[in-house]
């Protein structure tokens, strides 16, 4: 049985030509600025957003909480949305490592607004922890891929400068962003002081996210990043991969973009699932299975059996994810798949979204 993997869009296998880039990459010891294709890749990456400097890490975890780490001191705070991936899924990292905590906001889709932020801002007191930074997630993966809308980002932007504030970008996947409304990436990025791009989600690379930001931030990120253990010597064959994604693997993002709205639209007309299809956006969304009669457990359990795989994500929760190993076709046999466990189902209570 050829199984369809929609667990995450961190599945996807280098190509034949990636591999071919990476076989044949120039490497050099990176820990002393050696790597010539580490180089490029930092400077395609810094050109491209607008900043002055970037700096290759191991994962997307790595390169928030470098970012992190560095905009902070020990006992301030970070302002994000509760649903914010630095706090929810990278391991705790930041009070572990950082010394810091979390004031977090409610917002449909993942968002917050800069009325909130500005409420949200500590007064200046020793009875308070010191707010140090506003992190923001676009494209927002617990929201179901949604796009954090561009004028809001500004008008938070506006709110951080008056209070004098660093905003960070949990860009692991802006580039679906970029792709699904035109907005150019230098154009997502100048608010933030910092942005983190993950080249081994959508982007098809099998490993790396790049930091970026103004010269004397990464100056300062490199020792932080050598503290957090992730200097590498001739990491030249990864970055060869995220030269390639970026060069080749962005605009067919519209693809993954496209099967993932259909199967939403076919998975909204199945009895017992809902897809909310306002948040389907780009390549992520969530099921509803509370009126299948099912737990999401049993229902992915089900889909397995039927070659169709993905990830629980919270109560009654299934989390879809396309990506460049996905094709129409499978997209296809994962519909017939849903339509077959529905046959199974009890649904219960009103029409979904």
């Amino acid at each position: 049985m050829t199984v369809i993997d929609l667990r995450s869009d961190t599945v996807t296998q280098p190509s034949e030509p990636m591999r071919q880039a990476m076989s044949v990459a120039e490497v050099g010891d990176d820990v002393y600025g050696e790597d010539p294709t580490v180089n490029r890749l930092q400077e395609y990456l810094a050109d491209r957003l607008g900043k002055e400097a970037g700096l290759f890490m191991a994962s997307g975890t790595m390169s928030n909480q470098v970012a992190i780490n560095t905009h902070t001191h020990h006992g301030q705070e970070v302002i994000c949305h509760r649903w914010n991936h630095v706090f929810n899924f990278e391991g705790g990292t930041a009070p572990a490592f950082s010394g810091v905590g979390f004031n977090l906001l409610d917002g449909e889709y993942g968002t917050i607004t800069a009325e909130q932020v500005e409420e949200t801002i500590r007064p200046v007191s020793y009875h308070y922890p010191q707010t140090a930074l506003i992190s923001i997630e676009n494209t927002h993966n617990k929201a179901g891929g949604t796009i954090f809308p561009l004028e809001e980002i500004v008008k938070i932007r506006g709110v951080a400068e008056a209070h004098g504030l660093p905003m960070h970008l949990d860009g692991a996947r802006l580039f679906n962003a970029v792709v699904a409304t035109g907005i150019d990436p230098s154009e997502w990025a100048e608010p933030f002081d910092t942005i983190s791009i993950c080249l081994s989600k959508g982007l098809g690379a099998p490993v790396g996210s790049v930091l970026l930001g103004s010269r004397d931030f990464i100056d300062q990120a490199v020792w932080v990043r050598k503290r957090f253990g992730g200097a590498m010597r001739q990491a030249g064959v990864l970055a060869a991969a995220g030269l390639y994604a970026l060069e080749h693997n962005v605009d067919r993002l519209a693809d993954d973009h496209g099967n993932a709205r259909r199967l939403a639209e076919s998975v909204n007309a199945i009895t017992g699932l809902d897809v909310d299809l306002r948040a389907v956006q780009t390549n992520i969304f969530m099921v509803n299975t509370s009126r299948s009669g099912l737990s999401e457990e049993e229902v992915q359990l089900k889909l397995a059996d039927e070659g169709v795989l993905m990830h629980p994500f919270g109560r009654d929760h299934l989390r879809v994810v396309t990506h460049l190993n996905v094709s129409g076709e499978d997209i296809s046999r994962a519909i017939e798949g849903f339509e077959k466990v529905a046959e199974e189902f009890r649904p219960t209570g009103a029409t979904g979204v």
